[in-house]
């Protein structure tokens, strides 16, 4: 069996959980291996949605174990409340490991990001990241200052107290911070409930391979927001990408043998940073509206564009995606038609189609240039139905035709759409074929 990876094509929150949680059926383990809580992977169940912050989508699966990897930065209190509550509601279904090199995310690190962004806006007018607060870009920066505390430090108490006592000196320009006993008597009382979950996870996964048993790994973020290749300041702390998924889990490179990169049918963004096919207006709240268009985990509502294929190239580059899933076709059903972007004009005149400009001021001067598709029809219950039933022959011809182009332009075949949030709102179209994307292989009708 096979290493694959989810990967996120845009600036976040393109439904990576939804399809993370929909192929996790066919693994053994799923990993996630990046990230911290300022991210949540929405999973709409028959008992009810799940928003998962810092768990993989595996613990959502009987027989399958979630590992939460050594790439993360975890809150170990959102941690638990996370477990009880999937255990209060009867959803926690698969095992759960903790990575032992995971690092802590603590009061600390929400204290400095907040610290922070008051103070990038004190400096400069509209300079803030419009981060999440939740802690993430302090603790990384602990992490590789190796000022950072990680879960192996939680159920041994004499380095605890030593590395938190060292954390304070670096951070006691901070206003407000809890007292540092008090936070040793906490975390060290959470270590002793969490330490059987707690362990060293890459030889779990190296047996795995070994083994021959499927492992899926999940990252948080998404591609364009890499702290090298995304738009940078406007970007996470992390490496969510291929080659971060891999550093993130303590697999080898030569072990991967999918890269499914994730995209919304339009994009949105969360946050300031730029954002060239934004619409705002009628358009923008209908999308943001029919999309649901809000942060799974702070609720605030995401910008929303068109698909830029420009972007979408790029990433698909920089991770070597082997196919994509497209989601959320659903939402653009019954508009009157869809803008796709195809290239950027510059100020100066320049084309550009393969690569964008890497300063993010630049990016935000560039002009779309769009090609216009005929939409598709509303999906109904009804649609929905005869596509569980018929598969890919049941697809308007209208969305093929989009799906087509999108595998065109990329190069990369379109292996699964979503039209929904369910579970059951994913269709699988065939590995590698571009993908009975042509002509209609049926009559249809609405």
């Amino acid at each position: 069996m096979s290493v694959a990876v989810v990967i996120g094509a845009q600036f976040g929150d393109e439904a990576k959980g939804k399809i993370s949680d929909y192929l996790a059926a066919n693994y053994r383990y799923v990993v996630r291996t990046g990230g911290g809580p300022n991210a949540g992977h929405s999973v709409h169940l028959p008992e009810g949605n799940v928003v998962l912050h810092q768990l993989a989508c595996g613990v959502l699966r009987k027989g399958v174990t979630g590992i939460s990897g050594p790439g993360m930065v975890v809150n170990p209190f959102g941690l638990e409340a996370e477990l009880q509550d999937l255990r209060e509601r009867n959803l926690l279904k698969g095992d759960v490991v903790l990575s032992d090199r995971a690092h802590l995310l603590l009061p600390l690190h929400e204290i400095e990001d907040g610290w922070e962004e008051a103070l990038r806006s004190s400096l400069a007018r509209d300079s803030a990241l419009g981060t999440t607060r939740r802690g993430i870009g302090p603790a990384y920066a602990d992490r590789y200052g190796r000022w950072g505390i990680r879960l192996a430090d939680l159920v041994r108490p004499n380095d605890l107290a030593s590395r938190l006592e060292m954390l304070y000196a670096r951070k006691a320009h901070l206003p407000g911070l809890p007292e540092r006993a008090d936070l040793q008597r906490s975390l060290t009382e959470l270590g002793g409930r969490l330490a059987p979950l707690i362990r060293p996870t890459e030889p779990i996964l190296w047996g795995a391979i070994d083994r021959d048993e499927p492992i899926l790994l999940e990252g948080a973020q998404s591609a364009l927001l890499d702290v090298d290749f995304g738009t940078y300041p406007y970007v996470t702390s992390s490496h969510p990408t291929s080659a971060g998924a891999l550093v993130g889990s303590g697999i080898p490179p030569a072990e991967l043998d999918q890269v499914i990169g994730v995209s919304k049918a339009y994009a949105t963004r969360v946050g300031a940073g730029p954002f060239p096919t934004e619409v705002e207006g009628e358009i923008g709240d209908y999308l943001r509206r029919e999309g649901a268009e809000r942060g799974a985990t702070t609720g605030r509502p995401r910008r929303c564009g068109w698909l830029d294929l420009l972007l979408l190239r790029y990433a698909t580059r920089l991770n070597g995606f082997t196919s994509l899933a497209i989601t959320k076709v659903d939402v653009l059903g019954g508009l009157e038609e869809v803008p796709v972007c195809t290239q950027y004009l510059t100020p100066s005149g320049e084309t550009l189609t393969l690569f964008p400009p890497s300063s993010a001021d630049d990016l935000a001067r560039v002009t779309p240039v769009y090609e216009r598709f005929p939409v598709w029809p509303a999906f109904t219950e009804r649609l929905k139905e005869r596509i569980r039933r018929e598969g890919v022959h049941a697809l308007p011809p209208a969305l093929k035709r989009f799906l087509g182009f999108i595998s065109e332009q990329t190069r990369v075949p379109v292996e699964w759409v979503s039209y929904g949030p369910r579970r059951d709102e994913t269709l699988w179209l065939g590995r590698g074929a571009p993908t009975h994307l042509g002509p209609e292989l049926s009559e249809w009708s609405g």
